[in-house]
């Protein structure tokens, strides 16, 4: 069944076109490190505010300006994960680096869901958000070394 469903995925139009044309995946790729970039470069600050670094500036402040600056980046990075993936889906499934990417991303996106419904609440974080925001930059980084190390895999 899960083999039958990945190789629709890679015969889909869109992973057709994908690996056919000359630009469409190089510029979907493009989005996805786009995507990476503004998750990433909107979470570790406030991961840092969290584990104490700049405790002048409010955490209230900070994530509101930089938790939907992370939302878009991990929409437009698993948007564009997805796409990337259909290009060699029956490929990347028997990778078993690409099973931890996704558990990874998944521990991530929970980590940081707590994060947001935590931090905003607090002034001076406590020492289980400094843990959080702590884990937080590990899990993605994590991430982030899991998808590269796969194409150095295949």
């Amino acid at each position: 069944m899960l083999s039958e469903l990945l190789q629709a995925v890679y015969d889909s139009g869109l992973a057709s076109h994908l690996r056919g044309s000359r630009w469409s995946y190089p510029l979907v790729n493009t989005g996805h490190i786009v995507g990476i970039a503004l998750l990433f470069g909107a979470i570790v600050p406030l991961d840092l505010r969290l584990v104490g670094l700049w405790r002048q500036v409010p955490i209230v402040a900070l994530s509101r300006v930089l938790l939907p600056v992370a939302l878009a980046g991990l929409v437009l990075a698993v948007a564009t994960g997805a796409l990337l993936f259909s290009v060699r889906a029956t490929e990347y499934a028997q990778v078993p680096l690409f099973s931890v990417k996704l558990a990874v991303v998944a521990v991530a996106i929970a980590n940081a869901v707590l994060l947001a419904r935590l931090a905003p609440l607090a002034t001076q974080p406590p020492r289980r958000l400094r843990v959080i925001g702590a884990t937080s930059i590990a899990l993605w980084l994590a991430a982030i070394l899991c998808g590269r190390m796969i194409g150095y895999l295949m």
